[in-house]
């Protein structure tokens, strides 16, 4: 857009609502993606807008109609025209992103946390745990450190450990547990999924792997390219890394523990190449699937009776 352009859009659109109407406008007229918090162009400008007026998501209503100075207004113009122009996810923009009800630092160093496990963190993982406490959590493949996160705060009594093969990614973790007073609840280990971490066993395993071929990935649309790729495909064009979860999650499961495993849509090629893998697909709310639940007990019969098949 030309500075006659922008101009004209300052002198005519005055309040906080008219520049989130108008940068929804431009983002479906762009063709932008969306998918990293926000799953609509309004949801996104608003991020937008508002994080750029230094205004809260919740924010009363009343201040959407707030008039807004010419400083604001060439504000809010250059940062809906930079979303469109560098295709960064609005999460990257603003270095912000909220996952279970909190807010998260996020920058190219990891995926933008938005994985439906949120939703049953909400809900302490219930039915699933029933009367169990989890007193020692992994999160596999943390990322942001997100979910490790939310599961420390949802269960105070817990011992948390979260791991990930990239430094980089465990030091974005270890930025939000310093945001979030997190302390020594939560213990961060450098590990490619089970390799380099001690011999421990855990009530409760929470795991959002690499499940996305590097095919698939390579075919993402451009929001989705700004992200780490590894974190996507794990470096495989197969389910091979989750298979070897799998199979390693019995040596790091209590007794009566339960796994909780994130696949996506990659949950129909499971199935096909694990048909007979004893998994319960949870039914999520709030949209979302590939979320799976795996009790210890059963996971250790079909592993077992894996390796008598191929022995």
């Amino acid at each position: 857009m030309t500075d006659n352009d922008n101009n004209e859009i300052a002198s005519t659109l005055t309040r906080v609502l008219d520049y989130i109407r108008w940068g929804a406008s431009r983002f479906v007229a762009a063709e932008l993606a969306f998918g990293h918090g926000s799953d609509n162009a309004i949801d996104e400008a608003a991020h937008l807008v508002l994080d750029t007026l230094r205004l809260g998501p919740e924010m009363p209503d009343a201040y959407l109609d707030a008039t807004l100075t010419p400083a604001e207004r060439a504000a809010v113009i250059a940062i809906i025209e930079r979303r469109i122009e560098s295709r960064q996810p609005a999460a990257y923009i603003t270095r912000k992103a909220w996952f279970a009800g909190l807010e998260f630092f996020v920058d190219e160093r990891v995926i933008v946390p938005r994985s439906p496990i949120a939703e049953l963190i909400e809900t302490e993982f219930q039915p699933w745990l029933g009367h169990r406490e989890p007193l020692s959590i992994l999160d596999l493949c943390a990322g942001s450190g997100a979910i490790a996160i939310a599961c420390a705060l949802a269960f105070p009594e817990a011992r948390v450990v979260a791991t990930d093969a990239s430094t980089d990614a465990l030091d974005v973790a270890r930025i939000n547990s310093d945001k979030h007073d997190i302390g020594p609840q939560v213990e961060y280990v450098e590990a490619d999924l089970f390799d380099g971490l001690p011999a421990e066993r855990f009530d409760l395993i929470v795991s959002n792997p690499p499940y996305v071929t590097r095919d698939e990935w390579a075919g993402l649309a451009p929001e989705y390219l700004h992200e780490p790729g590894f974190a996507f495909h794990g470096d495989t064009n197969d389910l091979s890394l989750v298979t070897r979860l799998l199979f390693d999650a019995c040596d790091y499961l209590s007794d009566d523990g339960l796994l909780i495993l994130e696949v996506g849509y990659s949950a129909f090629l499971l199935e096909q190449t694990h048909p007979d893998l004893p998994i319960t697909w949870v039914e999520l709310e709030r949209g979302g699937l590939g979320v799976g639940v795996l009790e210890a007990e059963d996971l250790r019969a079909w592993v077992d009776a894996q390796r008598e098949t191929t022995s």
